[in-house]
């Protein structure tokens, strides 16, 4: 495990971000990398942090995270983004900066924990009804929540069935029922892992 950053007790919580940033830019540790990443992505958490977190351009960190192979990283970025996502200006910011596509591929990632996010990250970004991001339910998107939405797995089974229900309109669902070349078909449903051991 990476160690903890070298962080002078007093110099409050930017401070404390902003030597987490720092490191995360400057390590070279993959192992660095995820245990900042994941840090970053718990602080997100607590709206207290999210000015810090903007003035530090951590949205966009995770935004550019999300492009990286390993699937450790990506997972912890979308988690971070959907800690973010429930204000309004981290919100405006992910949508403005062209976040959505980013986010879309995560749907298609072999990590659980990562679609679960990206799904949970596109409602948190969609307003109930709401036509001005067409692409949070373009056809695709549709498609692929229609296959997760018979999963066996529970967790993401309910949220598709929650964003069908409520960020979908009935003739949308409809069509993308109906559509011949399906193509969210080759977008394989995630592992399920069972908890690593300690």
């Amino acid at each position: 495990m990476a160690q903890k950053p070298k962080v002078d007790p007093h110099v409050g919580r930017l401070g404390y971000l902003q030597a987490l940033v720092t490191e995360f830019q400057e390590t070279e540790s993959q192992d660095a990398k995820e245990q900042v990443l994941a840090n970053l992505a718990n602080f997100a958490y607590d709206p207290n942090n999210y000015q810090y977190l903007r003035q530090l351009q951590v949205v966009d960190l995770f935004l550019d995270s999300l492009s990286e192979e390993n699937e450790t990283l990506v997972e912890f970025a979308i988690g971070g983004l959907c800690n973010l996502c429930p204000d309004r200006a981290n919100k405006e910011h992910i949508l403005q900066t062209g976040g959505i596509p980013l986010i879309i591929n995560c749907l298609s990632s072999p990590n659980e924990e990562t679609v679960l996010s990206a799904v949970t990250t596109l409602m948190y970004l969609s307003s109930p009804g709401s036509s001005s991001h067409p692409e949070l339910t373009a056809m695709p998107v549709v498609q692929c929540m229609l296959r997760f939405s018979l999963s066996a797995n529970t967790r993401l089974r309910n949220l598709a069935q929650i964003f069908l229900e409520d960020f979908c309109s009935p003739s949308l669902v409809a069509e993308a029922r109906s559509w011949r070349a399906h193509s969210a078909l080759g977008i394989p449903l995630p592992r399920t892992e069972a908890p690593q051991q300690p």
